[in-house]
């Protein structure tokens, strides 16, 4: 079993920056692959960034590339989101999952991951 826990979610203009970390705990949350998904008022769960157990591969969804970070510190059992030149598109509650997975594994479905932590909001103004 692994819990996931997210913060650093709140209010800022567009342009601005924010950091979400999210704190793992449990027997097999080292040897997770990470992802963040977003989910916005009205529409559906979708795909943010992922990175492999190892923190070598990651990858990103089209409408964050360049602008979103994912990183990981399996020391601290953290994983981070680094959001940049934030839109107001961006707004959103963000979750973190996770799922057992190989060195170099990542996913952007949903589906494969067990774990989920309750959501950060993030909300970006005009």
């Amino acid at each position: 079993q692994v819990q996931l826990v997210e913060v650093g979610g709140g209010l800022v203009q567009a342009g601005d920056s924010l950091r979400l970390s999210c704190a793992a705990s449990g027997r097999t949350s080292s040897s997770c692959a990470m992802g963040w998904f977003r989910q916005a008022p009205g529409k559906e769960r979708e795909f943010v960034a992922a990175i492999s157990r190892s923190g070598i591969s990651t990858r990103y969804a089209d409408s964050v590339k360049g602008r979103f970070t994912i990183s990981r510190d399996n020391a601290k059992n953290t994983v981070y989101l680094q959001m940049n030149s934030l839109k107001p598109e961006d707004t959103a509650v963000y979750y973190c999952a996770a799922e057992p997975g190989t060195y170099y594994y990542t996913s952007v479905s949903e589906k494969t991951y067990n774990y989920w932590g309750q959501g950060t909001q993030v909300t970006v103004s005009s």
